[in-house]
């Protein structure tokens, strides 16, 4: 993974990003304590796909700082970095997807 001095794309929202980061947090310790209580399966499920949405949104809005940043800077400069920063986006992408 290539990184470079220049800071990340996501460093103007990251307040946000850790506003939902805490969020998922809760979820996470929600879902432990719905299994602890023996909550009716079903209802743990649902709670489960909603901290499921809440963390590919998070990807998404990730992966579009991602291309909107450092991709296109990349891109603008030419040259190899370009490519890596093209391939990175397309190896998220791809990680995305599977999962």
């Amino acid at each position: 993974m290539s990184e470079t001095a220049a800071p990340h794309g996501y460093i103007h929202n990251k307040d946000d990003y850790l506003r939902r980061l805490r969020r998922l947090e809760g979820q996470a310790r929600g879902l432990q304590r719905m299994v602890e209580e023996e909550k009716y399966c079903i209802d743990i499920l649902t709670q489960v796909s909603a901290m499921t949405k809440a963390l590919q949104s998070f990807a998404l809005g990730l992966l579009d700082e991602h291309l909107d940043h450092c991709v296109l800077d990349a891109a603008k400069a030419g040259g190899s970095e370009a490519e890596i920063k093209l391939k990175e986006a397309s190896d998220a992408i791809a990680r995305l997807v599977k999962s």
